[in-house]
This record gives C-alpha cells, sequence and structure tokens, in this order.
C-alpha cells in the first residue's frame, strides 16, 4: 500500500488528476483503452473538473464506469452519474468517452444484473485500470458499509444493497470485483476521515481496510483539511 498526505485540497485533487492522465496513458499504449470506474461523493468532484482542462487524454479511448449509484434517476441531483456528468463528461472538449453508466433508475436486482453483464462483456477478466474511491467516516466504500451482507459477496461483481444512509437503496461494486483492478486510489479528506484512516491502518476491519488487490496498487491520498 502507498500513502500520501496533501497539505491541502488543492494539492491532492492536482495530483490525483495527474495520476489519473498518467495511468490513462500507460493504459492506452499497453492495451489500447483505459477503463476506470469513477467515485461519488464530494471529494473526487474537483478531480474531474481538473480532467475537463487536462490536454493529452485520449478520451475516446477511455471506458468510464462507476463504482456504486444511487436508485435515483440519472438527472436527480443524488445521482453519481449526474454529478460526474456536470464536472467532467459534459465539459470534455473533442471526442467523448465510453460512458457506461449503471441503470439506476430500474428495479435494482434487474439493475445490478444488467450492469455486471456490461461489465463482463468489455472487461471479462474484470481487471479495471483504475477504482477511484472514497471512504466515508464509518469506513464505508463505494456502497459498501460496515457489517452488510455485500462484504461477504464472493461471486457476484455488482449487487442491490439497502443501507442506513440516503438515499437507502444503492447498486455497488464488490470486493471480488474490486481487488482485480491493476490500480486502486482512495480519496480522503478532512481530520475524521483521517482517524477513521489509522483506524485502517492500526488493523481494523472495515471496508475500505478490505480493499487490497490482488495483482495491482493501492494508493491512499489524503489531506487532514476539511472539504
Amino acid at each position: 500500500m502507498n500513502e500520501e498526505h496533501f497539505a491541502d485540497l488543492e494539492e491532492l485533487h492536482t495530483k490525483a488528476a495527474h495520476l489519473f492522465a498518467e495511468l490513462a496513458a500507460q493504459s492506452i499504449l499497453a492495451r489500447s483503452r483505459f477503463i476506470v470506474a469513477l467515485s461519488g461523493g464530494s471529494t473526487p468532484l474537483p478531480i474531474y473538473q481538473r480532467l475537463a482542462t487536462l490536454s493529452g487524454i485520449d478520451w475516446s479511448r477511455v471506458h468510464v464506469f462507476w463504482s456504486d449509484e444511487r436508485c435515483v434517476s440519472p438527472d436527480d441531483p443524488a445521482s453519481n452519474y449526474a454529478a460526474a456528468r456536470a464536472a467532467l463528461l459534459d465539459r470534455i472538449r473533442g471526442p467523448s468517452p465510453h460512458v457506461h453508466r449503471i441503470p439506476a433508475e430500474d428495479p435494482p436486482s434487474e439493475a445490478a444484473d444488467r450492469y455486471e453483464g456490461t461489465v463482463r462483456t468489455i472487461i471479462p477478466n474484470g481487471r479495471f485500470d483504475l477504482i477511484l474511491l472514497g471512504m466515508g467516516v464509518d469506513g464505508h466504500t463505494a456502497s459498501l458499509f460496515p457489517d452488510h451482507e455485500a462484504l461477504c459477496e464472493t461471486t457476484r461483481w455488482f449487487v442491490p444493497v439497502r443501507v442506513l444512509a440516503k438515499p437507502a437503496q444503492r447498486i455497488t461494486m464488490t470486493l471480488p470485483l474490486i481487488v482485480r483492478a491493476r490500480h486502486v486510489l482512495m480519496l480522503t479528506a478532512g481530520n475524521e476521515k483521517e482517524r477513521t484512516r489509522r483506524r485502517i491502518v492500526n488493523g481494523e476491519q472495515l471496508p475500505a481496510g478490505r480493499v487490497r488487490p490482488l495483482d495491482g496498487t493501492l494508493t491512499w491520498y489524503s489531506t487532514r483539511n476539511e472539504p
């Protein structure tokens, strides 16, 4: 596991955007495409905004997925897809990426099955080049919450979950898929999340601490400054 701590959010966001661009270039050179799963939440949005302004990313070879989604319509303010579209996808100049959103307006079980089918078709080995993840104060990541039965999933790549947070109904990527990634970047910001991160470093088995790529790299970017 690699850890990098930043003095402020500006530095974290800039470094993360440049890492995204670097991994995109490497993946396109090696495999002719870059497959990334975006995260929801407030922390990555400034990163997405920076990515829209960076030159040198061949977006026509980028496939964009999501690690989780709230079960709302794609234009709902709570939608992770809607947030990424406003911050990044609608602002890209030139060729657009291949966008694969979770059909979260469908019944949850059907949406999870359909999305897993899409991922298995495009990425048969399940190896994302990059998965961006955040972490909640409770240690959840994607929509994998502490003590939830979805943490015990061993075969399915996406499952519907019902959680205590709002919106309660969600679709989430599971650990068996996350740990296949070539690179996982975990983003945390703020004092409370830093305390949670330290609990994980000290061995507490929270969901974010169970993200351990089998044959890839896990990097934590963190700052104590509040977002």
